[in-house]
């Protein structure tokens, strides 16, 4: 559809059409900016920001990680240490561990495992808000480290699924904030 002389052209360059199929279409813009016309929405001085529901869920769940810590061993002594104010975990918004499994996403299991409590830590699990997440932090609750003998589970990933492993005997801090980022990232990137 072309313009009748004399007709002005009312697509302004570089206005996004609404309800576009494809970005490249444009529309014109009806006011300058800060002003619709609307006296309700000049009200809120652009204090309105408009994004996805995915990506706003995404973000949420990044930054409000609740973790339960289920610690056994030196582990949860360094885990002790990361929520302490020196590493302080809840810069990162992981400020409120739990420790019921009904209010936690995010299980960070330190410390061996022994087949007695494999049960139980399934349990805990199951009992975990969806989605959940599970660091296994250390060598002994992700392969059994050097108790390879009878009664020790040689890895939680045989019981649960682990989305993160943390190295170390124990390991420092550090790690646990690594694999914490690293989780956050994943989250802003797929939200799930």
């Amino acid at each position: 559809m072309g313009l009748k002389d004399g007709q002005e052209n009312p697509v302004a360059p570089g206005a996004v059409v609404p309800g576009a199929r494809d970005v490249g279409e444009r529309y014109p813009l009806q006011a300058p900016l800060g002003r619709s016309g609307d006296p309700d929405v000049d009200a809120l001085g652009g204090a309105v920001t408009i994004t996805k529901a995915e990506a706003l869920v995404a973000w949420g769940r990044k930054n409000s990680l609740w973790p339960i810590p289920f610690g056994t061993a030196c582990c949860a002594i360094e885990f002790m240490g990361t929520v302490s104010s020196v590493f302080d975990l809840s810069r990162f918004g992981a400020e409120v561990v739990r420790f019921s499994p009904r209010q936690a996403d995010l299980m960070i299991v330190s410390g061996t495992i022994t087949y007695k409590m494999g049960p139980i830590l399934k349990r805990i699990y199951d009992q975990m808000c969806e989605p959940r997440y599970v660091i296994s932090m250390g060598v002994c609750a992700s392969s059994g480290g050097f108790y390879d003998n009878y009664c020790t589970l040689q890895g939680i990933d045989k019981i649960i699924p682990v989305d993160y492993y943390i190295a170390g005997c124990p390991p420092r801090p550090e790690a646990v904030l690594q694999a914490v980022v690293e989780l956050q990232n994943r989250l802003q990137r797929t939200g799930a």
